[in-house]
């Protein structure tokens, strides 16, 4: 298991098919809401891809606003759940941060996976808030 960077188109359109999988086709995600401006390669986010057995099963973004850095789209398909590829992809995203300068990160954590967030070291930082249909939490980190 491992994450990489995305520099080529090809690793994109993997994490597009990812995301659309995970947050379209199993959570009912409108497809014109998941895919935004901040995904063109070069753009203003910085995408990872994970990879179990060599295959890309999970992917993760980090954009910074105003000397944050904000991790979005974290997701993985439903069989490689519960391998740890989510800290990975976390980790990956917190390492781009510190890269870019950045002391802190914050997440819109599906309330559903707020746990897993906080044995990261992420702390509740807002009442419950509805985004795409789906109950979620802003979660901040110190780095």
């Amino acid at each position: 298991m491992n994450t990489k960077r995305i520099t080529q188109p090809e690793e994109l359109e993997n994490a597009f098919s990812i995301r659309k999988k995970v947050f379209v086709d199993e959570q009912g995600v409108p497809l014109k809401d998941e895919f935004d401006v901040f995904d063109a390669l070069n753009g203003q986010c910085e995408h990872i891809l994970a990879y179990y057995n060599g295959q890309p099963v999970g992917t993760g973004r980090i954009r910074i606003l105003d000397g944050i850095g904000k991790l979005e789209r974290i997701c993985i398909l439903e069989p490689y759940r519960k391998f740890g590829i989510g800290k990975k992809i976390i980790s990956a995203l917190e390492e781009i941060a510190v890269e870019k300068g950045n002391h802190q990160v914050k997440l819109h954590g599906q309330t559903q996976a707020e746990g897993f967030y906080r044995k990261l070291g992420y702390q509740a930082s807002s009442a419950e808030f509805i985004e795409d249909g789906i109950p979620h939490i802003l979660m901040i980190k110190d780095l």
